[in-house]
């Protein structure tokens, strides 16, 4: 019998409305979330992972100017047809994540992450779901992906949150939410139960080194806790603030942490595009080779 701890997690949440800044002039014309790595577009990977971790439906929470992300994954049946007459394998490739349906909703007023999870709660209704970030890549080589690992150790523990964590330098704590384990909970351990979280911490009001990696699986009472969230940083409702009171309300709250064959890309500032875009290129199948070659001839000329 299917119970509600191991019942198969169907939907996932994907913010993708905030304005990408920090990416100008890049964004000013199209969303950062379809920014180009590789040969994909940043929100495609995002999707194709939450597909491999059984996930069948999609919301996209969206904002101005995002409708390219809709265009994306909807079908083209003319160029499907091209294609086929064409370069059948191309037309494969576009192919993404089937079997997955997307839905979208709209955060009018940019109000915060916490904000726009909340637009979810009619959709999710009282299912288990995943909330992942649509700037933010996981790449994962081994047997399991992480989502994969983290809705298996959310269902086992009947966790009300399992979220992701990665080890930061401690000079790069300011950049991220950052958890602070349980007293007594070895952080070395597949899952570790969590005491509290802070939103962007000085160097020195930092409990860990552990960052959050923006991929989380919740139960319905997220959205209590949004609710009894204060407005943080910049009047906005955040998602960090959200899970600690998930904490005060005496929820079990979870971290996993990404394994040493996963990483994490952040499309959040050019320099860590750049490096994605690199790292997925040295990476691609038909060009990595070439494109190590020409990186090594153009150190040569730098050197």
């Amino acid at each position: 019998m299917v119970t509600a701890a191991n019942a198969p997690i169907r939907k996932a949440v994907v913010p993708v409305a905030g304005p990408g800044t920090r990416l100008l002039p890049a964004t000013k014309s199209q969303p950062k979330e379809m920014l180009p790595v590789g040969r994909k577009p940043t929100v495609q990977y995002v999707v194709e992972e939450l597909a491999q971790a059984g996930i069948t439906q999609v919301l996209f929470v969206t904002g101005r100017k995002k409708s390219s992300i809709e265009d994306h994954f909807d079908r083209d049946p003319e160029l499907e047809r091209r294609l086929t007459e064409t370069d059948e394998s191309l037309r494969q490739e576009l192919e993404t994540a089937k079997g997955v349906s997307f839905f979208y909703t709209r955060q009018s007023v940019q109000a915060g992450n916490a904000d726009a999870v909340r637009q979810a709660g009619e959709w999710v209704g009282d299912e288990p779901f995943i909330v992942a970030f649509g700037d933010t890549i996981i790449k994962s080589d081994g047997r399991q992906s992480l989502l994969q690992r983290m809705v298996h150790a959310h269902g086992e523990s009947r966790a009300a949150c399992t979220l992701a964590v990665e080890e930061v330098s401690e000079d790069d704590v300011h950049r991220y939410g950052v958890v602070e384990p349980a007293a007594g909970e070895g952080t070395g351990g597949d899952t570790f139960a969590l005491a509290g979280l802070i939103e962007k911490p000085e160097r020195s009001a930092a409990p860990s080194n552990l960052a959050i990696a923006p991929r989380y699986v919740f139960d319905r009472s997220i959205f209590s806790a949004i609710d009894a969230t204060m407005p943080g940083r910049g009047g906005e409702l955040w998602l960090t603030d959200s899970i600690a009171v998930m904490i005060k309300q005496g929820h079990r709250v979870q971290a996993m942490k990404l394994s040493e064959s996963e990483r994490r890309y952040d499309i959040g500032t050019f320099e860590t595009y750049f490096k994605a875009f690199i790292d997925f290129a040295l990476s691609d199948d038909r060009y990595g080779y070439t494109i190590r070659q020409y990186l090594v001839w153009k150190a040569d000329q730098i050197g």
